[in-house]
């Protein structure tokens, strides 16, 4: 275990802007559904079966207007075809999903809703194929009270089958959360049936204020977050927010490390989680901070980054700014208010989604290659230029086994794409 020290250095590594001939494919557009009760708002990333199929979630449409969960299947001959595998109804059931989907190996698919269930609190739920249609089951429904309330992140899968995940309110109230700072959790499947709920961290301001995004595992069983406010920094308002790390105890119970606390030039809100590479070092992104002259200089809160952090010998941590946005060619607000993480290849290769910025400021497909010799090139794949190519990409991009990449973009209504090299 890393103990903590506070790291922060300026960062003078060489950066160059690219663009990069792919091309872009709109497989799905919401909008063309019909009816006022049709899905829309995808505001999340994708999983991708072994069949070659696309699941996700919308956060609001269908039905009830509490969103739904969706598969897209490639057609013989070109083309898509989307189904509606399960209408969230706003009740026990769950509703308004905020994040995706994590598949298991047999098939089934789990996330969470920041409504409904049995507490109007949000739900973790299970979707199972059974037959041609798909059963949901509520795993856990939230109390608002010790446990959390309204998860707006993802989950992970460990390899014994277990469930983590965070919340974003609930959990230690105090004049600091007066709705409570948020809670990490995890869920095990009993031997006999059901699940049992284990509250992993409540968290109270300084070491964090409210997870947007799913956390990440190491091989030692190690989980890495951030929370998009609190932090002991007094440049923002309620906290730029953190980078944290709960590490299970001998004996039982686990044991929460502040990584890193943003200040606003090292980075302001990280809606978006973190991934590691093979030296287990930590990237991500936070949709402010950087220049904050640049995107809104009244305000002072820049147009968002992407930071890593490298675990030093002795302990602690160390920061370096990858890239701070302008909010021109190079984009704008990563990851903003959609828990997006970056995608990391198996050559240390970032990929990742801006909201805003690019030639018409309707958000880019980007990816940061390392230079021989230190620094990075940071490439657009592709501008969005709004409906109906997409405006406001907000999610984590998937690759698939033939290296394409798939995402989706969030506003009039949404879309779903493909981009090949």
């Amino acid at each position: 275990m890393l103990i903590l020290t506070l790291t922060f250095a300026a960062v003078t590594l060489s950066l160059s802007l690219t663009s990069q001939a792919q091309t872009e494919t709109v497989i799905y557009n919401f909008a063309d559904e019909t009816g006022h009760n049709s899905p829309a708002g995808p505001a999340a990333g994708l999983v991708l079966d072994s069949a070659g199929n696309l699941y996700g979630t919308t956060s609001y449409g269908g039905a009830h207007d509490y969103g739904v969960v969706f598969e897209l299947s490639p057609i013989a001959g070109g083309g898509w075809q989307e189904t509606t595998i399960h209408t969230f109804t706003g009740g026990n059931g769950g509703g308004a999903p905020k994040d995706g989907l994590i598949m298991d190996g047999a098939g089934n698919l789990y996330g969470t809703t920041s409504a409904g269930g049995d507490s109007s609190s949000g739900v973790v739920f299970k979707l199972s194929p059974s037959g041609g249609s798909w059963h949901e089951s509520v795993l856990y429904s939230f109390t608002a009270g010790a446990d959390g309330g309204f998860p707006s992140a993802g989950l992970i899968l460990d390899s014994a089958g277990n469930l983590y995940g965070t919340t974003l309110y609930f959990g230690n109230i105090s004049s600091t959360c007066p709705d409570g700072c948020g809670t990490a959790f995890e869920l095990s499947p009993r031997s006999g049936g059901g699940w049992h709920f284990t509250l992993l961290h409540s968290f109270h301001g300084t070491d964090g204020t409210g997870s947007h995004a799913s956390m990440a595992l190491d091989s030692a069983g190690d989980l890495y977050g951030t929370s998009t406010q609190g932090g002991a920094s007094a440049n923002c308002d309620g906290g730029c927010g953190v980078v944290f790390e709960l590490s299970p105890v001998t004996g039982g119970g686990w044991h929460d490390i502040v990584l890193h606390t943003f200040n606003g030039p090292d980075g302001e809100s990280p809606y978006g989680g973190v991934v590691l590479d093979a030296s287990e070092n930590l990237y991500g992104a936070t949709s402010e901070g950087g220049n904050l002259s640049d995107c809104s200089p009244t305000y002072g809160s820049g147009c968002g980054l992407i930071f890593k952090l490298s675990p030093e010998v002795g302990g602690g941590w160390h920061e370096n700014v990858v890239h701070a946005f302008t909010g021109g060619a190079d984009g704008a607000y990563p990851g903003d208010y959609s828990g997006a993480s970056l995608t990391l290849d198996s050559l240390g290769n970032l990929y990742g989604t801006a909201a805003a910025g690019g030639t018409a400021g309707d958000g880019v497909l980007f990816e940061f290659s390392h230079i021989s010799g230190g620094g990075w090139t940071e490439t657009i794949l592709h501008n969005f230029t709004g409906p109906p190519d997409g405006d406001e990409p907000a999610c984590t991009p998937l690759f698939d086994s033939s290296g394409n990449l798939y995402g989706t973009t969030f506003v009039y209504a949404g879309t779903v794409f493909e981009i090949t090299p």
